[in-house]
């Protein structure tokens, strides 16, 4: 009886481990979404947080993304000259420069919705069945889960 729970939490962690293959695959893809240019995932990521966050400065992503003021130049330089996105001088702040979406990065954050959507789409059909007990479990222990990989560090095994 014994070997048989283990070998279940064996199976969960293997599908586990499975899925986040698949999903880390799917980042690695690029996508036009909806527009002529192929973004990366830190670029629609980044068009999100502009679109999400109207007028916000370099500094101000930059914080909320958790990522270096250099790392958001570098990709909205890359977004301006795709066309997604544009800098305009903020107008109370003469020296600093807010970011906002061009008519193709409003299509792109659109479409970026619209893919999330499907997403949801996908977990609501998985769960339609499942009781409200049998899908808060699911959430504690994805959370649980979210919270312990936080801690892990595989360069210390």
């Amino acid at each position: 009886m014994m070997n048989l729970n283990f070998d279940n939490k064996l199976k969960i962690s293997y599908t586990l481990l499975r899925l986040v293959t698949k999903f880390s695959e799917i980042d690695k893809q690029t996508s036009h979404y909806g527009t002529d240019k192929q973004l990366f995932y830190a670029e629609i990521h980044m068009i999100k947080a502009i679109k999400e966050n109207e007028g916000i400065h370099v500094t101000g992503i930059a914080e909320k993304l958790g990522v270096t003021k250099g790392a958001v130049s570098q990709i909205t330089m890359k977004l301006q000259k795709k066309g997604m996105i544009i800098k305009e001088i903020d107008p109370h702040n003469l020296s600093k420069l807010i970011l906002r979406l061009t008519p193709k990065g409003e299509i792109a954050y659109i479409h970026h919705g619209k893919i999330h959507q499907e997403f949801d789409n996908i977990v609501d059909e998985v769960l339609k069945d499942a009781s409200e007990e049998q899908q808060g479990f699911l959430k504690k222990f994805l959370n649980s889960l979210e919270e312990k990989i936080d801690t892990f560090d595989i360069r210390k095994k």
